[in-house]
């Protein structure tokens, strides 16, 4: 909870009461998790966790809004890092998981990034308290 929840208030309450002094409005993304959507077993702790940061998010769009600042979330599955590499290099266990992605396959960093940085921009000048999957439709497939 420290890490992905604590830390990310911590860190836009800064930011945010940098924008309200200088009266400049802004945008606040923070990362959260698919897994915040939809449950998943072995996952109870980071899930909830996640899901408290889409809560977070929502809620300081309504108290930074005010101010001009729009706060949004998104919400990726597993992205190619070299951190995520070392849990899915394994083709069985990627299988499981990209076989309920109706895209078929894991996110590209860039794909990640690219939504990221459409939010931070001002073509999102009106989208504020959203969690935005970045997932190939996996939270939308009710078979999962």
């Amino acid at each position: 909870m420290a890490v992905n929840v604590k830390a990310p208030i911590i860190i836009s309450q800064i930011v945010a009461e940098g924008m309200i002094k200088r009266k400049t409005g802004g945008s606040i993304v923070n990362v959260s998790s698919k897994l915040s959507l939809r449950g998943r077993q072995n996952r109870l702790l980071y899930s909830a966790s996640k899901a408290a940061l889409d809560s977070v998010t929502r809620t300081m769009s309504l108290e930074l809004g005010p101010h001009n600042i729009r706060v949004n979330a998104v919400n990726p599955t597993v992205a190619k890092t070299d951190m995520s590499k070392a849990v899915w290099d394994n083709p069985v266990k990627t299988k499981m998981v990209t076989s309920v992605i109706p895209l078929g396959r894991f996110a590209e960093v860039s794909e990640v990034v690219s939504v990221i940085l459409f939010l931070l921009s001002d073509f999102s000048s009106m989208v504020s308290g959203s969690c935005i999957p970045i997932d190939g439709g996996c939270v939308a497939n009710l078979m999962t």
